[in-house]
């Protein structure tokens, strides 16, 4: 019998999370079916490098897309890609209006995949299992980077008692991360918890070469790293950055999509959460989201409108992101991280999480979403 084949089609905006969303995917059709072809197709700016730690991805395609030009042409952008697979499966969000009438470029890429794609046994978005290939949901995806690098990342962070990884900011604008000051008060609240802690900064600062990076500013990762015992794994590959990670303890960041990638290497996330997105990525390995008060600092605004920037020593702020916020918050940030540092349990995050969600956002159910529906148990 011939092996099935299924690609996974699954093209959006190119920060790291979303890579690590299409892997996890095709991660589930794989262990559903271990003897298929499994291909993935991935926004071209997108850190494709990742599915070279995935030794069960067959094929990567690589598309290069411009979200918001309804009229790039898509057809070109596919001409390389086989048409003819078993099943071919898409990002759900290429079909969802509010997707489409932002990213109209999106629409069209999804809209045009649709003809150049045969599926010999039918079409589905990925994850869903109703329609489409077999799938096995809630499965941990792991990394599997080279020796080289998780010894590089070993020798990097030494012998100290605890390894704290830090990513300071993502790609949005600055103003989305907390300042310099803000981050003085978190990383001196856990040297003081953890004596003898040793920091490692990690990102990628933002060149302009059409791929994500950190909108902290050099200066600023100096700054930081002339006041505490680190060390620094900034502007080097991704998957040495990756080393360094999994020589980590933990990771403390705000939302970022890098940050999915602590989980499929093992490492506790510690989540300064706040600005548009809750975290929806759960991967078996404990987590703790410091949540924000919805009243003094609003957030997870989506797709709505921004709360309005505050005003502050270090320049204007997300109110989830302001000094006041993390000076408020700050005994909950190290109590988070001495939980995810002894022995917490995935379950126990699980439970506590969405247990914190609804006393602070009691409607959460009605707009949340988590791959994998880990979210649903958890919906009374």
């Amino acid at each position: 019998m011939a092996t099935e084949s299924v690609l996974v089609n699954f093209v959006y905006a190119h920060n790291v999370g979303h890579a690590i969303e299409a892997l996890h995917y095709a991660h589930g059709y794989h262990l559903a079916d271990p003897d298929r072809r499994i291909a993935v197709v991935l926004n071209k700016k997108t850190p494709v490098e990742l599915a070279s730690c995935c030794d069960w991805v067959d094929e990567v395609f690589e598309v290069e897309v411009d979200l918001f030009d309804g009229e790039f042409d898509a057809a070109a952008a596919l001409a390389g890609i086989p048409r003819d697979w078993d099943w071919v499966v898409g990002d759900l969000r290429g079909t969802q209006d509010v997707q489409r009438e932002l990213f109209p470029g999106l629409a069209r890429y999804y809209d045009t995949a649709a003809t150049h794609f045969r599926a010999a046994k039918g079409t589905g978005h990925a994850g869903l299992v109703k329609i489409g290939p077999s799938y096995r949901p809630h499965q941990e995806l792991r990394l599997r980077l080279p020796q080289t690098e998780l010894d590089r990342g070993a020798a990097l962070l030494g012998a100290a008692p605890v390894k704290i990884a830090v990513l300071p900011g993502g790609s949005a604008p600055r103003e989305y991360y907390p300042s310099i000051a803000s981050w003085e008060l978190i990383l001196g609240g856990l040297a003081a918890k953890f004596p003898g802690a040793r920091f490692c900064f990690l990102g990628k600062l933002d060149t302009g070469d059409g791929r994500t990076g950190t909108s902290f500013g050099a200066g600023e990762l100096d700054r930081l790293r002339t006041a505490f015992p680190s060390v620094a794994a900034v502007d080097v590959p991704l998957v040495e950055q990756l080393g360094a990670l999994a020589a980590c303890d933990l990771l403390v960041s705000p939302h970022s999509g890098f940050s999915f990638t602590a989980g499929t290497l093992g490492v506790p996330w510690l989540t300064l959460s706040g600005n548009r997105w809750p975290e929806y990525y759960f991967n078996g390995v404990p987590f703790y989201s410091v949540l924000p008060d919805q009243d003094r600092f609003p957030c997870y605004s989506m797709f709505a409108a921004d709360p309005d920037l505050v005003e502050e020593p270090g320049g204007p702020r997300a109110p989830s992101m302001s000094q006041a916020r993390f000076a408020a918050d700050l005994p909950e940030i190290v109590a988070g991280a001495e939980l995810l540092l002894g022995d917490w349990s995935y379950p126990d995050a699980l439970s506590d999480h969405f247990q914190r969600l609804s006393r602070r956002f009691p409607d959460w159910s009605t707009w949340f979403f988590a791959i994998d529906g880990v979210h649903l148990p958890f919906i009374s």
